[in-house]
């Protein structure tokens, strides 16, 4: 535990690491950020210097300013900054997210930000790493989340847009820009017909596929396209569209909200559309345990979800595990991003 102490600590600017005098995904202001991926619980604005992954450059450039100092390195590459060997590996969250692994003096702590352990079409996928001390989430920490393999997936997606265009309809899928929606592309292929989307993902991807990353092509879904253009065909849109005028024009839409919060089936009755699919950027139940095992940590931090569910289990089974408070998974957050997205829909 003390070389632990010695090598992070847990501030109100958030993880900090003294000897390398850096943060991980801080939610303060600092010198020095170290962000395991851009969603904006975990990068935020207004850091002098961030370090990400390659691919999650062109995202925080394109999120946070155009003008940041960001550098970037390759999974697996290993960069000593003051003493501390730092390096990222997979997290098959979002598209460059990442594990931050630290390891100093022969200490290696691994923190996970958010991720998911079962393979997409379109992630880099997870890959377990050996630590001594495992920072994990929780937002799915209970037995319930249970995911589908990603080809059952697609498949009840494509049956899905079939059914609608039986029935003259326009298939919709709610999904945030960033990690759902290229997802739902991904997932969607082969539909054989245009897939529309949403302005904030649109010029997200045309970020992304700048870098050199390939995505699912796409039109853009703009106010100004005529029904008869629509009727009928794919579109993707954050979930700050539901109940927007832009969607409201669409001719006899059908809507599904994609969330790993759909695995319980009263949440699509509360959110008031058609249909409901547990498409998650996140480890569920399983996951969570399999990668914390994976892992062999003598330590493991639970944070951001099911926090004391999650821990109190890990305990149970003979894991020596606590919580952790932080502001990963803030809502306030959350909010900010979905507003954005609707602002620009109407």
């Amino acid at each position: 535990m003390q070389k632990e102490n010695q090598l992070i600590k847990f501030t109100k600017k958030g993880i900090y690491c003294p000897q390398g005098k850096f943060y991980l995904d801080p939610w303060k202001p600092v010198d020095y950020a170290i962000i395991s991926h851009g969603h904006a619980d975990h990068a935020r604005w207004g850091m002098k210097n961030y370090l990400c992954t390659n691919d999650s450059k062109p995202i925080l450039k394109h999120r946070l300013g155009a003008d940041i100092k960001v550098q970037s390195i390759e999974y697996g590459e290993h960069l000593v900054i003051n003493g501390v060997d730092v390096s990222f590996y997979p997290a098959g969250h979002v598209i460059g997210s990442a594990q931050i692994r630290l390891e100093y003096k022969g200490y290696v702590v691994v923190f996970t930000g958010d991720y998911k352990t079962q393979p997409d079409f379109i992630t880099t996928p997870f890959e377990s790493i050996k630590c001594h001390t495992f920072i994990t989430e929780s937002t799915f920490g209970l037995p319930i989340y249970n995911w589908k393999k990603e080809e059952e997936l697609q498949g009840e997606l494509h049956s899905w847009v079939e059914n609608n265009r039986i029935n003259n309809r326009a298939s919709v899928f709610l999904g945030y820009s960033l990690g759902k929606a290229q997802r739902l592309l991904s997932l969607l292929e082969g539909v054989d017909d245009d897939i529309y989307v949403h302005r904030s993902i649109y010029n997200l991807n045309e970020a992304i596929s700048a870098s050199g990353f390939q995505l699912p092509e796409t039109k853009l879904w703009s106010a100004d396209l005529d029904k008869k253009t629509l009727q009928n065909k794919v579109i993707i849109a954050p979930p700050a569209l539901l109940g927007s005028r832009m969607l409201k024009r669409l001719p006899n839409p059908a809507t599904a909200i994609c969330s790993g919060w759909m695995q319980i089936r009263g949440n699509r009755r509360w959110q008031s559309v058609d249909a409901g699919f547990a498409v998650s950027d996140h480890a569920d139940w399983n996951g969570l345990i399999d990668a914390v095992k994976s892992s062999e940590a003598e330590q493991v931090y639970v944070t951001h979800g099911y926090q004391a569910v999650f821990s109190k289990y890990l305990r149970e089974i003979g894991i020596n595990a606590k919580e952790l408070i932080t502001e990963y998974g803030d809502e306030t957050l959350i909010n900010s991003e979905v507003e954005t997205d609707k602002a620009s829909a109407e």
